[in-house]
């Protein structure tokens, strides 16, 4: 079963049996120990997750965190839970106060459906007064189980997870601020856009007039964009899935603002270079970013497509193609398991060029 499918396991059975989930410790069984399982730990080895792990602070001995996480004999994460009623607003400074005295990096405060995740990005060995993830797990986006599969045991890295919790919890309140002006435009945001398409002064009935106007306008921003990604959809799904119609190329060349390249797409077209680079020049090897794919080229040509990439969406996909321009699909948890089809990437590549040798 794939990491988001026990993710999802787990949300699925929040609604039908948190009424009969009476205590803390039943709301640990019935929902966190679970979490902490598909993370890959064992809970019942001590020597991966520890209960009632020792937190004295100052001169309040017999202090306990609810749960240690270990990682090469170390803390490396505290768990601290509540009953799933339990609003955690309450008890943050909890977790705070055990984080001062272990030595862990990261610190969960959950009642076993809303998790918020800190670590210490502001001062050293202090934990930050707000989270750099939170989730609810019986509403999990995939961008989210991304970010959570980094815990997992198999993958877990310590400097990796700080390096891109500073942009996630940014990132958060960023869009937070975003989500306010775009509902309620504040004057100091009137004045910012209205500055840029109004030359005269602006006085206090030109930015009522403004507030309005942008009020409307992000609204309707955001629905003509939503039509045309739904348009393109539509679209796609309806043009018949022959990959070696050009057709398909245009269509995904249409409408492409808006189109986002994630450091995880970036790291998956390195991966490709690394594979490739024995073959052909790393400069010939490019990419080009669509609505509905990644896809990584030969010569920056449409009609010579190496390998085209799926990763936003819950099954991640590598699609390879043969010599008909046929695309076959592997599925992939990971952009490392690119590793696995150097065979099939590089029989992509052979399409289009000839040579008489592969450097292993």
């Amino acid at each position: 079963m794939d990491f988001i499918d026990r993710l999802h396991g787990i949300g699925a059975r929040v609604e039908p049996s948190k009424e009969q989930v009476h205590t803390e410790e039943a709301t640990k069984n019935a929902f966190i120990m679970p979490f902490i399982a598909a993370l890959g730990y064992d809970v019942f080895n001590p020597l991966e997750v520890v209960p009632e792990f020792t937190a004295d602070v100052g001169i309040k001995k017999g202090e306990k965190v609810d749960y240690c996480i270990m990682n090469e004999g170390k803390p490396a994460i505290i768990i601290e839970c509540k009953h799933w009623k339990e609003d955690l607003d309450k008890h943050g400074s909890q977790l705070h106060r055990y984080f001062h005295v272990v030595d862990a990096r990261f610190g969960i405060l959950t009642n076993g459906i809303e998790y918020r995740i800190y670590t210490d990005l502001e001062d050293s060995n202090k934990m930050d007064s707000k989270p750099f993830l939170e989730f609810y797990i019986n509403k999990l986006a995939e961008l989210t189980v991304n970010e959570i599969k980094r815990f997992q045991k198999s993958k877990f890295d310590v400097e990796e997870i700080v390096s891109t919790a500073s942009d996630l919890k940014y990132s958060k309140e960023i869009k937070g601020i975003l989500r306010t002006e775009f509902a309620t435009p504040s004057e100091d945001f009137v004045k910012l856009i209205a500055k840029q398409v109004y030359t005269g002064r602006l006085t206090a009935n030109i930015i009522e007039q403004f507030t309005g106007i942008i009020k409307k306008s992000l609204k309707e921003y955001i629905s003509e964009t939503i039509t045309e990604r739904l348009q393109i959809a539509e679209h796609i799904s309806e043009t018949p899935s022959t990959e070696n119609s050009e057709e398909i190329e245009d269509i995904e060349e249409v409408g492409n603002n808006g189109i986002v390249t994630t450091e995880e797409e970036l790291q998956a077209f390195r991966i490709v270079q690394a594979i490739l680079v024995p073959i052909v020049e790393s400069t010939r090897i490019t990419h080009r970013d669509t609505k509905s794919y990644f896809g990584i080229l030969l010569d920056d040509n449409n009609r010579k497509p190496i390998c085209r990439l799926h990763l936003d969406r819950t099954k991640k996909l590598l699609e390879v193609f043969d010599e008909n321009k046929k695309g076959i699909k592997y599925g992939i948890e990971t952009v490392d398991d690119l590793y696995n089809y150097k065979e099939q990437i590089v029989a992509s590549l052979d399409n289009y060029i000839e040579r008489e040798t592969i450097t292993e």
